[in-house]
Order: C-alpha cells, then sequence, then structure tokens
C-alpha cells in the first residue's frame, strides 16, 4: 500500500539481543515487523527494516513538502509579497551558487 508504512508485528528485544541473535533481529525487521530493543527494562531504540525506512523517509519528504508548499500559497495571499520574474529567479540563484 502506497504512502503507508504496515507494521505487521511488534517486538521487544533486549539490547544484548542484537549481539546474540543479530541476524534474528533483521530477518524480524525485513519481514516487516518493528523490533523495540530494551536497555534495563526500558525502551532504548526501534530497529526497522530498510524498506519500511525508505517508506518513511518519503513521508517524511513530503510531509516537508506539503508543509512548504502551505506556506508558499499563504505568502502567495499576502498583497505585500514581491513576485519576481524568471530572470530575476536565475540571477538570484546563480549569485547564490
Amino acid at each position: 500500500m502506497r504512502g503507508w508504512l504496515i507494521v505487521y508485528n511488534t517486538y521487544a528485544r533486549p539490547v544484548r539481543d542484537l549481539r546474540n541473535n543479530y541476524n534474528e533481529i533483521i530477518n524480524l525487521a525485513n519481514d516487516g515487523n518493528q523490533v523495540i530493543i530494551t536497555q534495563n527494562g526500558r525502551e532504548a531504540a526501534v530497529v526497522i527494516g530498510k524498506e519500511a525506512y525508505k517508506e518513511y523517509e518519503q513521508y517524511l519528504h513530503r510531509r516537508y513538502i506539503n508543509q512548504e508548499l502551505a506556506k508558499a500559497k499563504q505568502m502567495a495571499k499576502d498583497p505585500n509579497t514581491k513576485w519576481i520574474n524568471e530572470n530575476e529567479f536565475w540571477d538570484i540563484v546563480e549569485t547564490d551558487l
């Protein structure tokens, strides 16, 4: 399902399992599960598979783009917004490089 991160199960494992059962933890994560790593009985980290991580990065990117577009729409509505033409835009961009 595009755009949704599907987690099948959540497992909790002590931090020592990273050393002792690394392959098992990686396999769980790559099968769509999340593994919560605990240290002294408290949640310390979460392991997810690379595909889930890619989806999460895409979600963050889309969220950022949507926030920036919302800001741009607000600025476009503001009568005090200064507009420039395409040549002025590229002059500014090339100057900043």
